[in-house]
């Protein structure tokens, strides 16, 4: 079993992820959505600071005009991300290294603000699969093969 098939069944826990796989956003979306879950995409190759960061995470969740963009209206906005009827949430964010390398502290500040979502005790289940390659993370492994 893949380590997505084994978040997505629940064998592990929902949290924050490096993840390697090749596969193609459409087919990640799709088994992801046939597993029962909402799935969110963050094309993130362009993010090099916080502030396009706080935008693009905006406009993937579908938050609110309102939305004050700095961390604690994110931090507030992803409590809210309810999922719907579904199992829960996976972020799928590609390309997170050129933020990490441009904007280090900001880009730890963000991941702390998705653990936090991933790890609250309320709300549906939340993943967050930081994908490909980039600056070393402490952040586990999930599996392309498991």
């Amino acid at each position: 079993m893949s380590g997505l098939a084994a978040l997505l069944a629940g064998h592990s826990p929902a949290d924050l992820y490096q993840w390697h796989s090749a596969a193609h956003v459409p087919d990640v979306q799709h088994a992801v959505e046939h597993a029962g879950w909402s799935f969110v995409y963050l094309d993130g190759w362009t993010i090099e600071d916080k502030q396009s960061f706080l935008k693009a995470a905006a406009a993937a969740f579908e938050f609110p005009d309102h939305f004050g963009e700095n961390f604690d209206a994110l931090s507030d906005c992803l409590a809210d991300v309810d999922g719907g009827d579904t199992q829960g949430v996976v972020l799928l964010w590609d390309g997170w290294s050129p933020f990490a390398r441009h904007d280090e502290q900001a880009f730890r500040v963000a991941l702390s603000v998705l653990g936090g979502r991933a790890n609250a005790e309320r709300g549906c289940a939340f993943a967050a699969l930081l994908r490909g390659e980039g600056p070393a993370l402490d952040l586990p492994e999930l599996p392309v093969k498991h």
